[in-house]
């Protein structure tokens, strides 16, 4: 039976001594008000969640701390997790604008300047023109320098040139584009397939991987947790040893996103500069053995394969 909410709204006083009453430590309380007056009780409350103490017979969760938790152990992770999705952003930023260079090229070269708005390019299932459509009103509503040039200039407006599509193109976007492209060897069409053999991978594992990658885009777009966060969109789990249990314990945790970024960067000239960044803000928190487990790490992890 559904019962209605009556929660209160709690100052900020009042949330840190609800805090205390059950169980957590404070150290410095005037510091503690700052965070929740710039971070908010809410969100903090993923960070200190693991430190909830749980029934014996139910193992349900209940509102009391384990005896010591500290409300700085709940903020260190907060930041650290705040350090992880901005790397992870930044891994994000540098595949999409690669594999934007790569579709464009390949499809600029292929087909034209206009190989996208051309529904035979693409697979007979494939919504196109839904597709365009969303990227078409996209570009009419563009305050771009270079959009409006083209407008002032040229014919056939909003079409506009696949090089200048793919800069004002989503994640969300291209992905869709890729999976939309076609590989029929019947028909000696191997658009996908050119593209991903620029990765070393699949066509198929590069589709699932734009997917994924898309979604924990979002994910960083608006500041949600990344650590200890079971991932609602997963990549399908390759065959290949290294990318199976127990080398990579699972596929449904940030670190088998992370094993993807580390992967695709190595065509990218930022890669090694890249991983030494994570690794150090990923070292202290991996030390903790039950914060490594639920970023679905090994204990080995600095010498997997797929990592070093």
């Amino acid at each position: 039976m559904l019962v209605r909410y009556e929660k209160p709204a709690l100052t900020f006083q009042q949330q840190l001594d609800q805090l205390k009453n059950r169980g957590m430590v404070v150290n410095n309380e005037e510091k503690a008000l700052k965070d929740l007056s710039c971070i908010s009780y809410y969100r903090l409350s993923a960070y200190w969640y693991p430190f909830k103490l749980r029934n014996d017979s139910t193992s349900e969760v209940i509102d009391q701390f384990v005896p010591g938790t500290q409300f700085e152990q709940a903020i260190e992770l907060y930041e650290f997790d705040r350090k992880l999705r901005l790397l992870v952003i930044d891994a994000i930023e540098r595949v999409e604008i690669m594999v934007r260079t790569k579709v464009t090229y390949h499809l600029g070269h292929t087909y034209g300047a206009f190989a996208h708005a051309d529904p035979t390019n693409f697979h007979p299932k494939f919504n196109h023109v839904k597709w365009l459509q969303k990227l078409e009103d996209e570009i009419i509503q563009s305050k771009d320098v270079f959009i409006t040039h083209y407008k002032n200039k040229y014919e056939g407006f909003p079409t506009i040139p696949i090089w200048m599509l793919t800069e004002v193109m989503s994640m969300g976007s291209l992905s869709v584009c890729y999976a939309g492209l076609q590989n029929n060897d019947k028909l000696g069409v191997q658009d996908k397939k050119v593209i991903a053999d620029q990765f070393n991978i699949h066509y198929k594992r590069l589709e699932d991987w734009l997917h994924t990658l898309t979604y924990i885009r979002n994910i960083c777009a608006h500041h949600s947790r990344l650590w200890n966060r079971e991932l609602a969109i997963r990549p399908d789990q390759s065959k290949e040893i290294h990318w199976r249990a127990p080398i990579t314990p699972c596929n449904d945790r940030i670190f088998y996103i992370l094993l993807i970024l580390r992967y695709m960067l190595r065509f990218n000239n930022n890669g090694e500069n890249w991983v030494k960044q994570i690794s150090q803000v990923i070292e202290p928190i991996a030390n903790v053995n039950k914060w490594r487990i639920a970023m679905g790490m090994p204990a080995n992890w600095k010498v997997h394969p797929i990592w070093k």
